[in-house]
């Protein structure tokens, strides 16, 4: 009952490394979980700085009801300082509590950046697949921003077959996006170019933005059958989103923080331009048209970072890998 382990980073690599289709397979299922009201996902709590603001801290609390009765609660705190960039350090560093359900006390600490940066890309790479049987996709993918959501990404599409004939990169510091376009040639195989301008990359048929943008820039509206995974969630400006199909991972989780659309909803007092949910798609209940565009925005549900945080736990216990910390809690009885 007072075990406390610790799974270091290079041990959580690993095992996210060696089970990407499962890994998709277990945010799937976790979405559908969720839609089933078989999770607690409260907001995000954010921590921010007067003296900094571009940095921020949140803290994102859950719970799930996994298969064989089995539940996953804790909270992940990740911070995404983008100063770090400039120092060549990455934005977000993160870490992952699980409490046990029965006694409440924490049992176990993931560093979780890896975590996190797998599940947002998994959680694309099932909306992509999922968005695939209603529109098409051509070949034809652009990404906007070159850092490591937009990698795990682009791994995670090609996992899970997604095709991808030529590959566009954006990203306004030049280098990343050559250094994008390399990995996506030499590590996966792909036909990939670093674009100079961002109306390049907005012709192709997949657009995917994974930035760390504030405010909106992107005015130009959908094609017919063009699919927007927005990831960063603040790069499309309000006309863009109110033209096109929206599909959230959740509606209400999306409708804050000045996402691009929450401005939507403000922008027009309603949320007519809502079309549904990721999981209604799994379950064939919305069916996307390939007459207009269609954007998908996850605001990124604290509890796919649980399912998959209990996975690389059961595992690593399973390869002796954690670390247990005797005498973690100082005391064990009442009395």
């Amino acid at each position: 009952m007072f075990s406390f382990e610790v799974v270091p980073g290079k041990v959580v690599k690993d095992i996210l490394d060696t089970s990407a289709n499962q890994i998709v397979d277990l945010v799937e299922d976790a979405y559908l979980r969720h839609d089933a009201g078989l999770t607690v996902n409260p907001d995000s709590y954010f921590l921010r700085f007067p003296d900094k603001p571009e940095a921020r801290i949140i803290a994102l609390p859950a719970a799930i009801e996994l298969p064989e009765e089995q539940r996953a609660v804790g909270i992940k705190w990740i911070s995404s300082f983008p100063g770090n960039v400039a120092e060549g350090l990455p934005r977000a560093s993160a870490v992952l509590v699980l409490n046990d359900y029965a006694t409440g006390y924490p049992k176990a600490l993931l560093e979780a950046a890896g975590i996190s940066a797998v599940r947002t890309a998994a959680s694309a790479a099932v909306a992509a697949r999922a968005f695939a049987r209603y529109l098409p996709p051509s070949g034809e993918v652009a990404i906007i921003g070159a850092g490591v959501i937009a990698r795990t990404i682009l791994r995670y599409l090609v996992t899970t077959g997604y095709p991808i004939e030529s590959l566009s990169v954006f990203d306004l510091h030049a280098e990343s996006a050559a250094n994008l376009a390399r990995f996506a040639t030499e590590e996966l195989g792909l036909t990939a170019k670093a674009v100079g301008g961002l109306d390049q990359a907005l012709k192709a048929q997949t657009l995917i933005t994974a930035t760390t943008a504030a405010t909106p820039y992107i005015g130009q509206g959908l094609r017919p059958g063009q699919l927007a995974l927005n990831i960063s969630l603040r790069d499309f400006q309000p006309q863009v989103i109110l033209s096109a199909q929206n599909y959230f991972d959740d509606v209400e989780h999306c409708m804050k923080a000045n996402t691009s659309p929450h401005l939507a909803e403000q922008a027009t007092g309603g949320r007519e331009f809502v079309s549904g949910t990721l999981a209604s798609v799994l379950r064939g209940m919305t069916l996307p048209q390939p007459s207009r565009g269609v954007v998908f925005s996850p605001f990124g549900l604290g509890v796919l970072d649980l399912a998959l945080g209990d996975h690389v736990l059961g595992r690593a216990r399973e390869l002796g890998l954690t670390h247990e910390i005797a005498d973690f809690f100082g005391e064990t009885s009442r009395w």
